[in-house]
């Protein structure tokens, strides 16, 4: 039983990096990237529809990002959903595709991303934590209703805290990685 439980903490621990990791990718950097659009929703039809559902993503050069749009009929709405992102770009419409041309990065913007990169990491390490809480919760509740005994749930919460603590320096790792590609000029 404790080892399912750690086994399932351990998990849900790695989708948490996982997810932290996504959300750092939409984080601009000094390159185009895909990525950035991720999270970006279009007004397409009367319903908010992801824009990765909506159109195909190509990036020929460093800061270019050229999107194709499946429906011709949701130019318009894409156009508009990029003039509204924070992403500070301003689409240009040829009839065919939609180029994003996006601007050079200056250094009171990086050091906006930086804040919103620790930020996206400290909701990831809180999401670790609270996974934690609620197996600790699992194996303090087996050793009460004598599930197991007590030497093995503390050799469970030992374990579960190594877990946890090595799931946490993965995260800070990932945010030094992130912090360092924004602030390379």
């Amino acid at each position: 039983m404790i080892k399912e439980t750690l086994t399932e903490a351990r998990q849900k621990m790695d989708k948490a990096i996982e997810v932290t990791q996504e959300e750092f990718g939409a984080v601009r950097t000094g390159r185009a990237n895909p990525a950035l659009f991720a999270n970006l929703t279009v007004e397409y039809y009367g319903s908010p529809t992801p824009m990765q559902q909506l159109a195909s993503f190509q990036v020929p050069e460093a800061r270019t990002v050229v999107i194709t749009p499946y429906d011709r009929s949701a130019m318009g709405d894409i156009e508009n959903a990029l003039r509204n992102s924070d992403l500070g770009a301003n689409p240009a419409n040829d009839g065919n595709v939609i180029r994003v041309v996006l601007p050079q990065l200056t250094e009171e913007r990086r050091k906006e991303y930086v804040k919103l990169v620790k930020t996206k990491a400290e909701d990831g390490k809180v999401s670790i934590r609270n996974i934690r809480r609620k197996a600790k919760e699992a194996l303090e509740r087996m050793s009460k209703d004598g599930d197991v005994g007590e030497d093995e749930a503390d050799r469970g919460i030992k374990e579960l805290d190594e877990i946890t603590k090595s799931r946490a320096d993965e995260v800070d790792r990932l945010l030094d990685a992130k912090e360092a590609e924004l602030l390379e000029v």
